[in-house]
């Protein structure tokens, strides 16, 4: 007479259980997202400062271009673009600020032919950075190069301490998860308490009794990484529409790799608590099962 309300106590409990591994997973996966996102903004921002190099008149296409390939050959380098004096000032904004022709003034462009370098991430290493600096001023054709000095280390001082924080919250997260998962899929098997002990006495071997849990905990484990992938996705589908401007959606192999991860964590996580959980169980004596 007991079955039909132990069953639905059951179903009940590992349904509860289901929903708040979506949870969990669809809280990392956003996390996650999140970080990631923010990671690869601060990388871009990294990469936006350029320097200055300015070379000697006269120099022939192919000098110019032996100088850029030694230059380009550091890695601190992500881009290096030749910039003539004749196109500099000739540039519209140039002209604009002076009311007289420079050229006419002074006899001559006084503006030098130079490379614009965009700086690679890795400019953030004040050490390698200033290397670069003193090897390329070292080079004969190099005459002077200027950068903003204060501001790379503003920038790179103000990402590496926000990553920092971003990482420490990821990982707190990440415990807290782990902790509410583990204690979740443990009351959801705590209701199956008397069924385990019941086929251990009975003399059921150990792999008996855990492989259907197993089997269980894995289909749980399919089914919150699926809700929890819909949740994630239904999120980031309403931030689309309402900020299109930031193009959330066109990260499409971000967003299929961190769906992926949710569900192969909802089995893996599930799987291996139920397992703890389970062989808890089996290994505790018969007359201590209903104190724990």
């Amino acid at each position: 007479m007991n079955s039909r309300p132990t069953k639905s106590k059951i179903l009940r409990s590992y349904t509860v259980a289901t929903i708040s591994i979506a949870l969990v997973l669809f809280l990392l996966g956003s996390i996650s997202y999140a970080m990631i996102s923010i990671f690869q903004s601060a990388r871009g921002v990294r990469e936006g400062v350029v320097m200055l190099v300015e070379i000697e008149d006269g120099l022939t296409e192919a000098e110019r271009d032996s100088l850029s390939s030694t230059i380009a050959k550091n890695s601190i380098v992500a881009d290096i673009v030749f910039s003539s004096k004749e196109d500099k000032i000739a540039d519209p904004e140039f002209r604009r600020v002076f009311d007289v022709d420079v050229e006419q003034v002074l006899g001559k462009n006084p503006l030098p032919d130079s490379f614009d370098i965009t700086l690679s991430a890795e400019a953030a290493d004040s050490v390698a950075l200033a290397a670069f600096v003193e090897q390329t001023s070292a080079l004969k054709e190099v005459t002077h190069i200027s950068y903003p000095q204060s501001m790379i280390d503003d920038v790179h001082s103000v990402l590496d301490t926000m990553q920092c924080l971003l990482l420490l919250f990821g990982g707190a997260m990440l415990i807290v998860s782990i902790v509410l998962l583990n204690n979740t899929i443990r009351l959801a098997i705590y209701s199956r308490r008397e069924a385990i002990n019941t086929m251990k006495l009975v003399g059921a071997t150990k792999w008996f009794i855990v492989k259907p849990f197993l089997g269980r905990g894995a289909l749980q484990g399919i089914v919150a990484g699926i809700v929890a992938t819909l949740l994630f996705g239904a999120i980031l589908f309403g931030i689309d529409h309402t900020l299109p401007q930031l193009g959330v959606l066109e990260q499409i192999e971000l967003i299929a790799i961190i769906a992926g991860i949710m569900v192969a964590c909802g089995v893996v996580i599930s799987m291996l608590f139920t397992l703890i959980t389970v062989n808890k169980f089996v290994n505790m004596r018969s007359n201590k099962i209903h104190i724990y």
